[in-house]
């Protein structure tokens, strides 16, 4: 594929990722004040929730291999602010993936902190590129965080499609219910023949 199919794909999907998160941000406020709409977001999370957690995996996974072809295929010249998301995606890739294969939502708590470091990044990333005079000097004049290398349907760039992705992590992160084997944070397993935890204790006289 060249780059420009690439770069076109990752738009496509980025598109996918807002229209996902819109949609539950809409059904979860429209729940609020419609019985129906409740009801659809129950049946919809429901649905959703055993497949959040593999989802989430999916979608950091495709933003790192697509960051890297960008960088290393491509080569666009990763910029400081470029930097600082990979630093908060590449792990939950990691986190992710093991969660997923384990089948253990533990790491909830930190993948969501993950996500939520790396979105504000991306967030004022984006808004140096669309306005350089903000710049307070945080980036390398070498390699400008203002320098926009990719540019699709007409808003899209590399920081808006790392910010996506980490809102659509995060969404399914907050939609993600356990299935049968999965572990969820603070759960401990217990031994088989254990005594109750508030076992009755019998006096004999």
């Amino acid at each position: 594929m060249t780059t420009d199919a690439v770069t076109l794909l990752l738009a496509m999907l980025t598109v996918a990722a807002q229209l996902t998160v819109a949609a539950v941000i809409v059904l979860a406020i429209a729940g609020r004040r419609s019985p129906a709409a409740a009801r659809l977001g129950t049946r919809a999370a429901a649905a959703a929730g055993p497949q959040a957690l593999p989802l989430a995996f999916l979608v950091a996974l495709v933003a790192t291999l697509g960051s890297l072809y960008l960088s290393e295929v491509a080569h666009f010249l990763p910029c400081t602010l470029c930097w600082y998301q990979r630093i908060a995606m590449y792990p939950l890739a990691v986190i992710l993936g093991m969660a997923t294969w384990r089948r253990e939502l533990v790491v909830r708590p930190y993948a969501l902190a993950l996500a939520a470091l790396g979105a504000p990044i991306s967030a004022y990333h984006y808004l140096l590129e669309r306005f350089p005079a903000v710049d307070g000097g945080t980036c390398d004049p070498a390699s400008p965080c203002t320098l926009v290398w990719v540019w699709r349907l007409h808003y899209i760039s590399i920081p808006l499609m790392a910010g996506s992705a980490f809102a659509l992590v995060a969404t399914l992160l907050l939609l993600a219910r356990p299935t049968a084997g999965h572990r969820t944070a603070g759960a401990r397993p217990q031994a088989a023949g254990a005594a109750d935890a508030n076992p009755v204790r019998v006096r004999h006289r």
